[in-house]
């Protein structure tokens, strides 16, 4: 099986499935795209962890995150591993405390959540890109470096995400973007 390692590049409103969102993942080597349809609390969830906010109680996987740790686990990476019936499927991969592999079921969103927690890599495989995943018409409108951090990007990166931004109104990334972007320059 090969695995194809993705970033998290968006989550916004769900025009197909109103209520929901749609978190979008783009392979990190490549321009295509992996959209996941999820529900609400879970991009709760995942973009608590994304814009690293603190709230003022553990929300779930701040707890069961602070459980595994308690416990001596540790998470590794997260695989969408499957694609049956539109539904995707992950497992969390890491290991125990005494060195022994871990494996375990997870819903793909809450496999997410913590994958953000943890700053592991979220990988899938080829089947279900071939599958499921958006091939871009045009390789500009992608970026070739999406690491997470502001600063990892190149300024020209930055500024073509600056564009991006700004067309869908965001302006409060788009501070945060000219203000990385004045950091290099």
């Amino acid at each position: 099986m090969k695995k194809v390692e993705l970033n998290i590049i968006a989550l916004a409103n769900s025009e197909s499935s109103k209520g929901n969102f749609a978190l979008i993942l783009e392979e990190q080597k490549g321009f295509r795209r992996l959209p996941i349809i999820i529900g609400g609390f879970e991009a709760q969830a995942i973009a608590v962890s994304l814009e690293k906010m603190q709230p003022n109680r553990p929300l779930t996987h701040d707890l069961f995150k602070n459980t595994l740790d308690a416990s001596g686990i540790n998470l590794s990476e997260v695989v969408i591993t499957d694609l049956k019936d539109g539904i995707f499927h992950a497992k969390l991969i890491g290991t125990i405390a005494d060195g022994s592999p871990l494996q375990v079921d997870a819903r793909t969103s809450d496999a997410i959540a913590l994958a953000v927690r943890y700053g592991c890599p979220i990988f899938t495989t080829e089947e279900i890109m071939a599958a499921a995943g958006i091939v871009l018409d045009s390789p500009s409108k992608a970026f070739s470096n999406k690491r997470g951090k502001l600063s990892d990007y190149s300024l020209e990166e930055l500024e073509q995400l600056l564009e991006q931004v700004l067309a869908k109104e965001d302006y409060e990334s788009a501070s945060k973007i000219r203000d990385a972007i004045k950091g290099k320059q």
